[in-house]
């Protein structure tokens, strides 16, 4: 195990390497010149030069690229060109948002394909089996604004229940809170669940065509008590890829949502820098967003290996 695990730390780094690489070149070749955005069409070519200078922006590329990993490695991710403040301040008051929406619509994914796929799959071929896989597969190709919007509708303007946007802050308390993130992680974990109860479902009934489990029903345990005991842990490896894929989604991919609920968040902050074109920010929340996906793709590993032995001995 510890040598399984050094093998995905060395990968982990590598990648890490690559992705800050491939991040900072993509975003250099962007049009556009921050300083003579900030100060406008008119502004003074000597003006322009002044800023770039204050700015660090007329150093080597290879300069600017060793300084930021620099800095990041130890938690400085520079200053904002648009707001004057270090975007280690602003990831963080922007996390706090972003971050428990993330978990908090992944919870919801979870609460809902865990049951569901479990059913459709002991009652596979009967009507409720078909019934969910119609309902899953419009959850897949309706899109989670429009759930946003339908939600928004219902719950905010005619039952009033929730707010139609905005956050109110953990400082008022954690129901509050909550609540305020209640419909954008809905919107969020309803095409997530759907996803995965379809691959709950299907992990389930490839296990429920192996040798063991008819040994297993041949020893008189019921169909839900072999699902249960044999087929959902041997079934949850393709389900672990799934979940950790959707958190990373839920992280990286609120941007929509967050915008439609106007939410405080990471998405709506590196909208925000793109079209300010403030460069450090747009480059540290993206690394900060891919560091994210590379932690739980080793995490998922670390469960891959927890769950099936074989994968720690090589086999």
């Amino acid at each position: 195990m510890i040598r399984f695990t050094a093998t995905r730390l060395l990968s982990l780094s590598l990648s890490l390497l690559m992705a800050s690489a491939v991040v900072f070149a993509v975003v250099e070749v962007i049009p556009g010149d921050p300083a003579s955005y900030m100060l406008g069409l008119n502004a003074a070519p000597e003006a322009i030069i002044a800023l770039r200078n204050e700015l660090g922006l007329n150093g080597s590329l290879w300069t600017r690229y060793a300084g930021w990993v620099t800095g990041m490695m130890t938690g400085d991710f520079g200053t904002s060109y648009t707001y004057r403040v270090p975007v280690s301040d602003l990831i963080a008051q922007r996390l706090w948002v972003s971050l428990p929406l993330a978990l908090f619509a992944l919870l919801l994914s979870m609460l809902i394909a865990f049951p569901v796929g479990l059913i459709a799959a002991a009652r596979r071929g009967k009507p409720s089996d078909y019934a969910i896989m119609g309902i899953t597969q419009l959850g897949i190709a309706v899109p989670n604004f429009w759930f946003a919007m339908l939600l928004v509708l219902v719950f905010a303007i005619n039952l009033q229940w929730f707010n139609a946007g905005g956050f109110a802050g953990w400082e008022n308390g954690l129901l509050t809170g909550l609540k305020s993130l209640t419909l954008p992680a809905i919107a969020l974990a309803l095409p997530q669940a759907s996803i995965l109860a379809r691959v709950m479902r299907s992990s389930l009934l490839e296990t429920l065509t192996q040798d063991y489990i008819r040994t297993a029903r041949a020893k008189g345990l019921s169909r839900a008590q072999t699902l249960r005991r044999h087929a959902l842990r041997n079934a949850m490896i393709p389900v672990l890829t799934i979940i950790g894929l959707q958190f990373s989604f839920l992280i990286a991919g609120g941007i929509i949502i967050e915008n439609v609920f106007y939410l405080p968040g990471l998405g709506r902050l590196i909208f925000q820098a793109i079209t300010q074109r403030d460069l450090v920010v747009v480059e540290s929340v993206v690394m900060l967003l891919v560091f994210a996906v590379i932690i739980v793709t080793f995490l998922v590993d670390i469960a891959y290996a927890a769950v099936d032995p074989r994968l720690r001995s090589g086999r």
